[in-house]
């Protein structure tokens, strides 16, 4: 039992893990249902895409991510595998790496997008009014913000159409 908690708080943590968990499950299924994408897939697609080169560099994209340095070489080696991204050496630096989107990584992304944002939308945002997202917004803006040491880009700094998804 989570010691200091008053039943209120306690309740709103247990309905937050509980239905967050649903949630990702959910759209995990779905997602993979509809591309063979994972959620973890769609959200380096989903990064890359909206850089300028469409490329990152290894560190960044694991700190954007909230992975390890070992996850996301796992994850990058299972879609190089599949031919959705593909790993390069920076030109800016050769010792670093970069994940680099490929041509069959952004149709896949493409493909993906219209099913995943109705899954979203279907499972989360139809049962929300404006007060209610707007108040989500902030409440999960303010604490990814303290949680993030590195300092990488918030939300409201992404662009709208990656906001969609």
């Amino acid at each position: 039992m989570a010691e200091g908690l008053d039943a209120e708080r306690l309740a709103c943590w247990r309905a937050y893990i509980e239905s967050s968990q649903r949630l990702l499950n959910q759209l995990e299924d779905e997602l993979r249902a509809t591309s063979e994408l994972s959620l973890a897939d769609y959200h380096v697609l989903v990064l890359l895409s909206e850089t300028p080169r469409q490329r990152l560099r290894m560190g960044e994209l694991a700190s954007r991510l909230v992975f390890s340095p070992s996850r996301l070489t796992y994850q990058i080696s299972s879609m190089e595998r599949r031919g959705l991204v593909a790993r390069q050496s920076c030109p800016q630096d050769r010792r670093g790496n970069e994940a680099v989107l490929t041509a069959a990584g952004l149709l896949a992304l493409r493909a993906a997008a219209p099913h995943h944002a109705a899954s979203v939308r279907s499972h989360l945002m139809d049962d929300l009014d404006d007060a209610e997202i707007a108040c989500l917004t902030r409440v999960f803006d303010r604490l990814g913000n303290r949680l993030n040491p590195n300092g990488t880009p918030s939300p409201e700094s992404l662009s709208p159409s990656a906001k969609e998804n």
